[in-house]
C-alpha cells in the first residue's frame, strides 16, 4: 500500500484515528516484523522464510498472506519460473527505519554489555550509525518534545 493508496476504514482497528495503532494491527506481532526482516536481507521464498525464522508453517503461511492482503510484500514467479517468490513492496520496504530503529533499541537494552549479536552495515561494511529524530530545526526529538495531536 502505498502512501496515496486510501483504506476503508476497518471495523477491527484496535483504535482508528491513531498511526501507530494502525501500524500494529497490519505488522504487530513479532513474526510478520521477522518476516519483513529477513525480506529486507535477501529471503525470497517461503523456504528461506521458514529456515530463517522457525515459525510453524501454518503460522508463516497466514503471515505471509496477510502481509501480501496488506501490500507489504508482493508475490510473483521466481527467475527459474518453477515457484513463487515474495519481495518487498515500497510500503514494505518504507518499514526500514522501524527495523532499524527496533534493532538499535535492541542492541541498547536487550544485550548484555559485551554480549555477542549481529551487525547491520552499510554496502561498504560499515556499520549503521545511530539514528535519531530530529525537529527540522536539528533539534533532537523524544518524548518530552513530542505530543499528539488528536483529530476530533
Amino acid at each position: 500500500m502505498s502512501r496515496t493508496t486510501t483504506r476503508a476504514p476497518n471495523p477491527d482497528w484496535t483504535d482508528p484515528a491513531c498511526p501507530v495503532a494502525r501500524t500494529l494491527d497490519l505488522v504487530g506481532d513479532r513474526w510478520s516484523l521477522l518476516v519483513i526482516r529477513d525480506a529486507m536481507d535477501g529471503a525470497r521464498s517461503f523456504t528461506e522464510f521458514h529456515r530463517r525464522t522457525g515459525i510453524a508453517r501454518n503460522i508463516l503461511t497466514d503471515r505471509i498472506r496477510k502481509l501480501t492482503a496488506h501490500g507489504l510484500l508482493a508475490q510473483r514467479t521466481a527467475p527459474s519460473g518453477r515457484r513463487q517468490e515474495y519481495v518487498l513492496t515500497d510500503a514494505g520496504r518504507d518499514l526500514f527505519p522501524v527495523i532499524l530503529t527496533l534493532r538499535q533499541w535492541g542492541e541498547r537494552h536487550a544485550f548484555a554489555p559485551g554480549e555477542t549479536h549481529s551487525t547491520l552495515v552499510d554496502q561498504h561494511g560499515t556499520p549503521v550509525p545511530e539514528i535519531a529524530a530530529t525537529s527540522a530545526d536539528g533539534t533532537l526529538l523524544d518524548a518530552d518534545t513530542t505530543h499528539v495531536r488528536k483529530t476530533r
